[in-house]
């Protein structure tokens, strides 16, 4: 008979955490690496009590100050770390538990692994009510946390001890699993978390998840080598799942090998360097003109590890070659077989490797090289035009900005962002030049995302210089983790642009006939809008009163030397910033993006943006 050891619920899960292990290419790696908390009475006695007695060796701890941008942080980890090591979350019952809705969605949509440990009701009934419980008329079993049901890849409600056992056995398949992963809850009764059971010793025996590179089937290859073999302009979308499979290698081999043009999504985009001569750039509503015109005319779109957003294919718009048809890699059948593709269903590097392996030195015709190669010739031009500043002494730009970032970094640098027109400008023009260097969540593109993610990034390799980059509406809604940052001594450079509003959905609802309603951050006029002065807030001010150290700069000159001071520091540091908004520089868009619009209305510019609309809308194809 097996040996058992009497802990609570709380002290076993964490101590079974502690020994948790994932596996690839023979590296291994902490599959739960820390917890994040947030105490209160659905968990100060539980949870709590049970990390503050393995001590920090068995399972770190780190104080959050906003349950969602816990979670935020968590996946900032995980995403460095390509998906192999991730961290868990907990909280209290009630509104601890429903802040990590927002956050659980971001993870489970941009597939990446978290899991979250909120407190939950008496499962004895025995205080019933008890506070923050949700009572729900019918159905006495349901509680606030059922809200992360449609959000998590696994649920499950531990009503007893030995309940665990199997839940947290599942948990860590899914965590661990690349097809599978992202938000894992396991709801912790409060009073389950403080009962003690007999456990059996072999629960805590280390174990290691393995994680899978499965191969291409080989009929699925041999369809994908003919489909290539018989494309006279094939394209690549690179995916996040390049990174997270770490396939970037592979994926320049092939490039290499073939001479098929590259082009990458939001999560893909670094799979190459930017200065590879295959690399074309952003593809779709934010992406380059060179990689919008190639697509337009590719007869194979060639998809690794990507899920298509509607900002890929320009809300169904972009792949107009009347005979296109397309190929995905792709390691979740969901995604493989979207667009009526032909599909390989395995591990991006896997699959890159057998396809270069089984295509036996073909290679695209020379002339569609020098077509994409002179368009790229094209772009690196606008690139140029958008960084430069003619006058050093001026206002920057938003484009300059990141223009006087570029000179700054260096390879190993992560840049972070996630919402309002910096995701444009980014993935049109940002040079990548390292895999994880650029780091844009636009799965959920959370306002408040960059924050915490910068972080979570920054304690995964503690090394690497990290900079979120940040509007003033982003900022106001999560500047609450720069504390965990000064309190942590996490080096993070904060790059805070100061543009009087919701810039991004201003310009937006401008386009499409909402005339900038409800964007501006400015006093009240006399006829009620939102059209006086400028708000006279201090952000700048705001992020010194939270320990960070703060540098001001008015001029493109000011800004680049204090970037340059910023990497330098071993501090904490916000850079702030002013950019001139009535100065347009970044490049239009190469696509549309498909944002409905009033079909009847009596003002003009709304008449007029439905007009545009239902010219644009006639563009789009349905690919079967």
């Amino acid at each position: 008979m097996s040996s058992t050891t009497r802990l609570t619920v709380a002290q076993a899960l964490v101590r079974f955490l502690s020994v948790q292990y994932t596996e690839r290419d023979g590296l291994r790696h902490r599959l739960i690496a820390g917890t994040w908390g947030i105490f209160g009475h659905g968990n100060v006695a539980g949870i709590g009590q049970a990390l503050l007695e393995a001590g920090e060796d068995a399972m770190p701890f780190h104080q959050g100050r906003n349950e969602q941008a816990m979670v935020h942080a968590a996946v900032g980890h995980a995403r460095q770390l390509n998906r192999l090591s991730a961290q868990a979350v907990t909280t209290s019952i009630g509104p601890g538990a429903t802040n990590l809705v927002t956050g659980a969605a971001l993870a489970t949509i941009n597939r990446l692994p978290v899991l979250l440990l909120p407190g939950d009701y008496f499962a004895t009934r025995a205080a019933d009510p008890l506070l923050q419980q949700l009572e729900h008329p019918t159905e006495a079993d349901v509680s606030v946390n059922d809200t992360l049901r449609p959000v998590s890849r696994y649920f499950d409600r531990i009503h007893r001890p030995e309940a665990l056992i199997p839940a947290a056995l599942q948990a860590m398949r899914v965590l661990a699993d690349p097809a599978e992963t992202g938000a894992v809850t396991l709801a912790l009764p409060q009073d389950v978390q403080a009962e003690a059971y007999d456990w059996p010793e072999e629960f805590f025996a280390e174990r290691v998840w393995r994680v899978r590179r499965p191969a291409p089937d080989p009929l699925e290859l041999a369809e994908a080598v003919r489909a290539i073999l018989g494309a006279a302009r094939p394209l690549i979308v690179a995916g996040g799942g390049v990174h997270h499979s770490e396939a970037e290698e592979a994926l320049k081999a092939f490039a290499n090998a073939t001479g098929i043009p590259v082009t990458s999504t939001q999560a893909g985009k670094g799979s190459l360097r930017h200065d590879h001569p295959a690399d074309v750039g952003g593809i779709g509503h934010t992406g380059t003109a060179v990689a919008d015109d190639l697509a337009r005319t590719a007869d194979l779109v060639i998809g690794v590890g990507t899920r298509y957003s509607d900002f890929t294919t320009a809300s169904g718009t972009l792949f107009q070659n009347p005979d296109v048809q397309f190929l995905n890699l792709n390691i979740t059948s969901f995604d493989a077989h979207k667009l009526a593709a032909r599909t390989v269903v395995c591990d991006a590097r896997a699959g890159l490797e057998a396809l270069a392996s089984a295509l036996g030195g073909h290679r695209v015709n020379a002339a569609y090289e020098a077509e994409y190669r002179a368009g790229k010739e094209r772009w690196e031009r606008e690139v140029t035009r958008a960084f430069e500043a003619a006058d050093e002494n001026a206002v920057p730009t938003q484009t300059q900005l990141l223009g006087a970032l570029d000179a700054v970094v260096g390879d190993e640098d992560v840049v972070i962002n996630a919402a309002g027109s910096l995701p444009g400008d980014l993935h049109k023009l940002w040079r990548a030049r390292s895999p994880r260097q650029y780091h844009l969540e636009y799965g959920y593109s959370c306002m408040g995302y960059e924050i915490p993610a910068a972080i979570g990034v920054q304690q995964a390799t503690p090394d690497t210089p990290v900079w979120a980059l940040v509007g003033d509406g982003t900022y106001l809604m999560m500047p609450t983790e720069l504390v965990t940052a000064v309190q942590e001594g996490l080096p993070i450079n904060l790059v805070l642009i100061q543009n009087h509003g919701y810039a991004s959905i201003g310009g937006l609802s401008e386009s499409v006939g909402g005339e900038r309603f409800g964007t501006a951050y400015r006093y009240r006029a006399a006829d009620g809008t939102f059209s006086g002065a400028p708000l006279p807030v201090d952000l700048a001010a705001n992020a010194a009163s939270l320990g960070m150290d703060v540098l001001r700069a008015k001029t493109v000159r000011e800004l680049r030397e204090a970037l340059a001071t910023a990497r330098a520091s071993d501090r904490p540091t916000c850079v702030h910033v002013e950019t001139d908004t009535a100065t347009p520089t970044a490049p239009p868009a190469a696509a549309w993006w498909d944002v409905p619009v009033a079909e009847t209305a009596s003002r003009e510019a709304a008449v007029a943006a439905r007009t545009e609309y239902d010219r644009q809308a006639a563009a789009r194809r349905t690919h079967l």
